[in-house]
């Protein structure tokens, strides 16, 4: 699970942005919403043999007008993304893999760029985000003692314990009225989601995998 305290930084982060943005706008245009969708995820890397898997995302989100035709967005979103790495049991040969499934839950804080094509309707975005999450935890414990594909000795619950803290740059759009849109965007992790796992004394001592992300989101703006 994520850390209490990780969530609540982040959350205070998210209101003092909230804050922030509502007296620095210039034409009384901000706006709160809620918004919620699906999360398709994998991880880049030559270290694992992974498959995209979907999950799901839930937050908050702030929009107000910044200076002419851009828009400054704040938001707080909470995700379960899911993941399959290929493994096989211990007792079957290679050939015999299949997808190991994870669960990695996170809290994301963003602070977003909008350009308005279309004012209040057509915009595209851009930004960094600061990803908190927790462990990437195996759905079955019966998985446990697999054996990664393309190792030996690693086995599916040796690669739990990731890196907490990851920041991503994220690209999207947006469409729709000005109380509801859609919001589709893709996020990269820009720092070694994997780089904790090198302290573990495992079959590799050098992993490196970075997040992607894509989020199709529905937003209701209040």
């Amino acid at each position: 699970m994520i850390r209490l305290k990780n969530v609540l930084f982040v959350t205070l982060l998210f209101f003092v942005f909230s804050t922030a943005i509502a007296q620095r706008n210039y034409d009384d245009y901000n706006r709160i919403g809620i918004q919620g969708g699906v999360s398709l995820f994998d991880i880049s890397t030559s270290d694992f043999v992974t498959e995209q898997q979907t999950g799901f995302a839930a937050g908050f989100t702030t929009r107000g007008s910044f200076r002419n035709n851009f828009d400054l967005i704040y938001g707080l979103t909470f995700a379960s993304n899911q993941i399959g790495i290929m493994g096989r049991p211990l007792t079957t040969s290679p050939l015999d893999v299949q997808s190991i499934k994870y669960t990695i839950p996170s809290v994301q804080l963003n602070f977003l760029g909008s350009y308005n094509i279309v004012k209040h309707h057509f915009s595209i975005e851009f930004g960094p985000i600061l990803n908190v999450n927790g462990k990437m935890k195996l759905d079955s414990d019966r998985f446990e003692n697999y054996i990664i594909d393309g190792y030996t000795t690693l086995r599916a619950q040796d690669i739990q314990d990731i890196s907490p803290i990851n920041f991503h740059v994220m690209g999207g759009a947006t469409v729709g009225l000005e109380s509801f849109r859609i919001s589709a965007q893709y996020q990269y992790g820009v720092s070694n989601m994997l780089s904790k796992l090198d302290d573990k004394n495992l079959e590799n001592d050098s992993f490196e995998g970075h997040s992607s992300t894509i989020l199709l989101m529905a937003v209701v703006y209040f």
